[in-house]
């Protein structure tokens, strides 16, 4: 790769996907390069479209969060033209990403099998609420699937109600997941020819994320249960109470919680041997956090944060999301990129993908499209080996045969 060329250069990915966890995955592809296609209902588009307020100055927010760098194609997939030029997509695709309900492709004619024996090379990405075997009828609800797969368990206050997390976390993870196995697969078909069909679905990646609270059980048999912000192997990992509000300590070892203890004025606490270890810490938590706690509540948390970070112990305040953006500009790390509309008019803001390079990749900036903004070209790219299309571009809103995608 040279320099300012971007790494799926080439890669034509068909999403058939819509609302989270697969327009994430496939705008994770465009960052990288890749030439996404999104198909939407015509005259009303991805669900997300219509998930608002909050709104910015050209659609909702949602919807803007995950479909950038996206070309947008309305096609009807209850007509035979709007079929076939699916059809024809998929047939040229390097990566189809889709999200119905397990069994929706093949209702449209579009199932792996049948595309992959004319597409050897076509890597498809299924994603589901819950597999699709004993779960394919299930609706699959990030917010479902974290009551049930046990993340909202261990979510919230000791003696509060379980809480979800505050975003779409599984459908989140689960697009990270899918945008990892197609590399992997296009890796593999570098060698092979061949592409494949990798199936997800939200519980399992949650479960996967899941990593020393699943594995405190399957280990130890013990079932971990809410701690509010604490933590259940580390001690003190948790939310601390300032003069004016909590503050955010992490000591990951014993050395720093010596630094901590210095920083307190109350240094005897790190030989004490009920706190000497991380071990002991953990066992003697009740007593050790009201002694943290009274110490701290002597100093505002900004205080705190300074005087603890200046000492090497990892603490900050509890920030809302525009200070926490502003902080890591303050640190160089360019949370936010500046996108353009097809006039190459800024578009606004948006948080950029997390990976810097070097060398540096040439950056894509272009905003999520209008509903439909492409179909025109995108058509008349495909009818080149097509017939009978006209009918594909309608104006009719109905539901797929195929039904509701599988993850909200």
């Amino acid at each position: 790769m040279t320099d300012g060329q971007r790494p799926l250069e080439g890669i034509l990915v068909a999403d058939f996907s819509r609302v989270l966890a697969g327009p994430l995955c496939s705008m994770t592809l465009a960052d990288l390069g890749a030439r996404v296609i999104k198909v939407e209902r015509p005259g009303a588009g991805d669900d997300t479209r219509s998930w608002g307020p909050p709104w910015s100055g050209t659609g909702a927010t949602y919807f803007e969060s995950v479909n950038r760098n996206k070309e947008s194609v309305c096609l009807d997939l209850n007509d035979d033209g709007g079929r076939r030029l699916a059809r024809e997509l998929a047939l040229r695709a390097d990566v189809l990403v889709e999200n119905f309900k397990p069994g929706g492709l093949a209702r449209l004619g579009l199932a792996y099998p049948e595309l992959s024996a004319e597409n050897p090379g076509l890597i498809c990405v299924s994603i589901s609420g819950f597999g699709a075997e004993g779960g394919r009828d299930l609706p699959g609800y990030d917010f479902v699937v974290q009551a049930l797969g046990g993340l909202m368990s261990i979510t919230g206050e000791v003696d509060g109600p379980p809480m979800k997390a505050g975003v779409a976390l599984v459908d989140v993870l689960t697009a990270k997941d899918a945008a990892i196995a197609v590399l992997a697969a296009l890796q593999a078909r570098r060698s092979t020819g061949r592409g494949s069909h990798i199936q997800l679905n939200l519980l399992s990646s949650l479960q996967g994320a899941l990593v020393n609270q699943a594995q405190a059980y399957l280990g130890s048999g013990s079932v971990p249960a809410r701690m509010g912000n604490a933590h259940p192997s580390i001690v003190p990992y948790q939310l601390l109470g300032c003069a004016d509000g909590p503050l955010a300590v992490a000591c990951g070892n014993d050395s720093q919680f010596a630094r901590l203890a210095e920083q307190l004025g109350a240094p005897d606490l790190a030989t004490d041997s009920r706190f000497a270890t991380n071990s002991a810490r953990v066992e003697h938590r009740d007593v050790l956090i009201p002694l943290i706690e009274e110490l701290l509540e002597t100093a505002p948390a900004a205080v705190w944060q300074q005087r603890l970070t200046g000492a090497g112990v990892p603490a900050g305040r509890v920030a809302g999301i525009d200070e926490g953006i502003a902080y890591a500009a303050s640190l160089g790390l360019q949370p936010t990129m500046e996108v353009q509309d097809s006039s190459g008019q800024a578009a606004g803001r948006q948080i950029r993908h997390p990976a810097l390079w070097d060398p540096p990749l040439a950056p894509r900036s272009e905003a999520p499209p209008r509903l439909g903004q492409h179909t025109g070209e995108v058509v008349a790219w495909l009818r080149d080996r097509t017939e009978g299309t006209a009918e594909a571009i309608t104006e009719t809103t109905g539901e797929a045969e195929a039904g509701l995608p599988a993850q909200l």
